[in-house]
């Protein structure tokens, strides 16, 4: 079995791990936040829409990638433009509300919690959006990232 392969599916391993851990303990808590620590750190974002990064890492093993994962609320009726992550494989996993987003010429996708979407790296972010009028949306997202490529490019 090749490095790569075994190096991207340590990385899938280790998304599906902390998703399910999260999950539970949002399910059983009701805040999943609360319970990594005080290493958390807003992100400043657009307003409307909050990030918290919950881990960041480099992976000195594999190429030197950095893994950051991260919760991002948004309020009710908020999105973003169009837009690319160059050097970053992204996953993403809906904790509540309904996100919708839309990779490259794929469908429209309306995800509820337990709803997951994949970026590939330079994919067209063509929609990013709280898919509610009323209600905000929390989703959790795993990247790992190319540190020489620029994290985000609007279109």
């Amino acid at each position: 079995m090749s490095k790569a392969l075994v190096s991207y599916t340590l990385v899938a391993l280790s998304a599906a791990l902390t998703s399910s851990y999260v999950t539970y303990s949002v399910l059983t808590h009701g805040n999943s936040i609360s319970y990594f620590g005080a290493a958390l750190a807003q992100t400043p974002a657009a307003s409307g829409s909050r990030q918290t990064e919950l881990f960041k890492t480099t992976m000195a093993d594999v190429l030197g990638r950095n893994v950051a994962m991260r919760v991002t609320e948004r309020d009710a009726g908020n999105s973003s433009g169009p837009h690319r992550h160059p050097g970053s494989h992204t996953f993403g996993y809906v904790l509540e509300g309904v996100y919708e987003v839309k990779i490259d010429d794929g469908p429209l996708q309306r995800l509820g919690p337990g709803g997951v979407f994949y970026e590939p790296p330079n994919a067209l972010h063509a929609v990013s959006r709280n898919g509610s009028s009323t209600d905000k949306v929390k989703y959790l997202v795993f990247s790992v990232s190319d540190p020489a490529k620029p994290q985000t490019v609007q279109e």
